[in-house]
């Protein structure tokens, strides 16, 4: 990540209705990743018992708890307080992106409006979250991926994966095989397929960082860690059967620069 990335001045709004409180930890070390959280609030009716694991936590992250009482039985009463709140702080002018906590597809809208502002718009929420917020996200991350969950998953898939086969080689330009190791799946693979084909140069290479952020544009919610890797590196190093990896010496010592093309034959 690139350091003006790091010094980004982030805005994080919490709904405390749609999602989890088990992982805060790794929520907040996530967040830490693309900048400072300079206001973190969160938003609920503290009043009511199932708020109460959120409680614990707050002081020990320096999170603002904001309480929004609810007034009509059966509808979320966070979300007007939080759309609120992040117009107020866009109009501060003293933020360079929000990072919206929530599973709830009610706050597409929000990030779609932050975005037009020129706001980077960071999404966290679980695996259930509508593709409608998700897409309106500049990254979306899911909860289950993120510090136990990862662990988890490490421990789950650390048996020896078996061998992949080659791909079929076809008339298409394209490997046919469409079968890829630690389960990922046919949507992706194409994904990357064609981020490829749009950026790589005569000869089929494309930079590593350029392939991941197109990717990222083309599908926020695209995370290595989703299939059970920590990076993108080591992801498209499982895919040997219809990849090609190609680590070259950079002007800087020790550090090379990965390159990757679909494999042809």
């Amino acid at each position: 990540m690139s350091q003006n990335t790091k010094e980004l001045k982030l805005a994080v709004l919490i709904d405390a209705d749609n999602v989890p409180y088990s992982n805060v930890k790794g929520m907040m070390e996530e967040i830490a990743k693309f900048g400072t959280p300079t206001t973190k609030r969160i938003y609920a009716d503290w009043t009511k018992p199932n708020a109460n694991g959120w409680k614990s936590v707050l002081l020990e992250h320096a999170i603002t708890p904001i309480q929004q009482y609810s007034y009509t039985v059966g509808k979320n009463s966070s979300d007007s307080a939080l759309i609120i709140d992040a117009m107020d702080l866009l109009y501060s002018g003293k933020l360079d992106g929000f990072c919206i906590v929530s599973s709830d597809s009610d706050f597409t809208r929000l990030a779609i409006r932050l975005r037009e502002s020129g706001m980077k718009v960071i999404g966290i929420g679980e695996q259930k979250t509508p593709k409608p917020f998700i897409s309106a996200c500049d990254r979306f991350i899911f909860i289950e991926v993120l510090d136990g969950a990862i662990k988890k998953t490490r421990k789950t898939t650390s048996a020896p994966a078996k061998t992949p086969k080659p791909a079929t080689v076809t008339e298409s330009k394209k490997p046919a095989g469409k079968e890829a190791p630690n389960k990922i799946n046919a949507e992706t693979i194409e994904l990357i397929e064609d981020t490829l084909d749009a950026i790589g140069d005569d000869d089929g290479w494309a930079f590593l960082g350029d392939v991941g952020n197109l990717i990222v544009k083309k599908k926020p919610e695209f995370d290595p860690r989703n299939y059970g890797f920590s990076k993108l590196t080591p992801m498209l190093k499982s895919m040997t059967d219809i990849l090609e990896i190609d680590e070259r010496e950079s002007d800087k010592k020790g550090i090379k620069h990965v390159f990757v093309r679909l494999r042809y034959t």
